[in-house]
């Protein structure tokens, strides 16, 4: 099963509708859906989640629009769609592929 995380902040607008997204991918995926959410504005929450804006959706540690961290990343994401526009949230697509590739990696490993 991929480790799957969500970075966000308490404020942001788009994390109910990444939330809704991430669902979708896990059923797209056939997998069960489980995630860890890590707040970033919460000092428990691990150094590499202050490196993402919000919201971020990582599978096993790699952001699922292929987006490196950087410092100074105390800000809102927006993400590419199909269509060449801007959205606060990751397509169902990017994420359930992220998914799907992390299965058949962790099936090579095994």
């Amino acid at each position: 099963m991929p480790t799957v995380e969500i970075i966000y902040d308490a404020d942001c607008p788009n994390v109910k509708d990444a939330r809704a997204q991430l669902l979708r991918a896990f059923v797209k995926a056939g997998l069960p859906p489980q995630w860890v959410e890590w707040d970033r504005g919460v000092s428990e929450s691990p150094s590499y989640a202050h490196r993402y804006g919000s919201p971020t959706i990582l599978v096993n540690g790699d952001d699922v629009a292929s987006a490196p961290p950087s410092e100074g990343a105390a800000c809102c994401r927006l993400y590419v769609d199909e269509g060449g526009g801007l959205r606060g949230v990751p397509s169902v697509e990017a994420i359930a592929l992220a998914l799907l590739q992390a299965k058949e990696a962790s099936k090579v490993i095994e």
